[in-house]
């Protein structure tokens, strides 16, 4: 195959040749890998496949690959199409092959696209006693309770207030409105009972711990297909919701937001709705976090990996903090309703 890609691109190249089916003829680089490298492989015979390239990071232990491979094979075995199937894997080189799936993003999202990603959980939830489910482990940064998302939160505002140091702009953001909200939070949570208590094993879900339609893939026949399983695993119905109805890449109306809550509640029964008012705020500031990793050295350098510029950083490093300080006012304006 000739080389179509530069030489720091050769690695996908080669594992392409090992690991597809049918020799491949181009390796194409896609966007939106993340804190991933993603390409195309076409084949001779006329297959596509996703390669997806899974970096090492020391800031980062998780085995995304692992994960996601695991929780894929997992999935297809119980009979879900509306995935990627898992193809080959080459762990030592940390890349892995998938089937290809053709779509555009999901973006405009309506009320058959909700129904879409409830009926998409409906299944995962169904499969929590079948074969294999039990040996599945935790979801990535699983919330059992209010007290481990508090202690995420902990961990991610020390770091920032590290980076802080040298940003006077972050400073002012997490000293003078971060942390009196983050009080207010914790006092509603404290308000809803014991927060340290964990949630039992038999109300748990199977979660992709990042769902929504920015993972989604709407294929030509109307359908959508859910993509990204590198955190899946056991993990709170009420902090699955709560990601999906507050992740940045979502922009939902409040009647969708509505269907979906009602969507949840019939799924998880009784108690789910309380849990998902105590947890909605505090996973709202765990994403004021997140939407603040650019700051981290860390974390910028996978940034660069996946293909951003260094020369971004600044105007990054501005557009996240805004959308962290938007967030917080939707988490203000929660707890302000709750306390009404």
């Amino acid at each position: 195959m000739p080389s179509s890609l530069p030489p720091e691109h050769a690695a996908a190249e080669a594992s392409a040749v090992r690991l597809a089916p049918s020799r491949p003829v181009a390796v194409h680089p896609r966007p939106g890998g993340g804190n991933n490298r993603l390409y195309r492989v076409d084949t001779a015979g006329g297959e596509r496949f996703a390669l997806k390239w899974y970096p090492r990071r020391a800031d980062d232990p998780r085995d995304r690959l692992g994960t996601e491979w695991t929780a894929l094979a997992f999935l297809r075995r119980h009979g879900l199409a509306d995935i990627p199937a898992a193809i080959a894997v080459d762990r030592e080189a940390g890349i892995a092959l998938y089937e290809w799936i053709d779509g555009e993003p999901v973006t405009g999202p309506g009320e058959d696209d909700i129904d879409a990603a409830l009926a998409f959980l409906d299944r995962l939830h169904g499969l929590r006693r079948e074969e294999g489910a039990a040996a599945l482990p935790l979801a990535s940064e699983a919330c059992l309770s209010a007290a481990d998302v508090l202690e995420q939160i902990a961990r991610r505002r020390d770091r920032l207030l590290l980076a802080a140091a040298n940003d006077q702009d972050l400073r002012h953001f997490m000293v003078d409105e971060f942390a009196p909200a983050l009080a207010d939070a914790e006092d509603c949570a404290r308000r809803g009972g014991d927060i340290s208590a964990p949630l039992p094993p038999e109300e748990r879900t199977l979660s992709p711990s990042d769902f929504g339609f920015h993972n989604a893939l709407r294929r030509p026949d109307g359908r959508v297909a859910f993509i990204d399983f590198e955190y899946f695993g056991w993990d709170d119905p009420g902090k699955l919701a709560s990601d999906f109805l507050q992740h940045p890449a979502m922009s939902l109306s409040p009647a969708l937001s509505r269907r979906f809550r009602a969507g949840t509640s019939r799924l998880y029964g009784d108690g789910f709705g309380n849990r998902l008012n105590a947890l909605f705020p505090l996973i709202g500031l765990r994403w004021c976090m997140i939407l603040l990793n650019e700051f981290l050295p860390d974390r910028w350098r996978g940034r660069v990996f996946a293909g951003m510029r260094d020369a971004d950083r600044a105007a990054v490093k501005r557009a996240q903090l805004a959308k962290s300080r938007a967030r917080l006012d939707a988490v203000r304006i929660a707890l302000t309703e709750r306390s009404t």
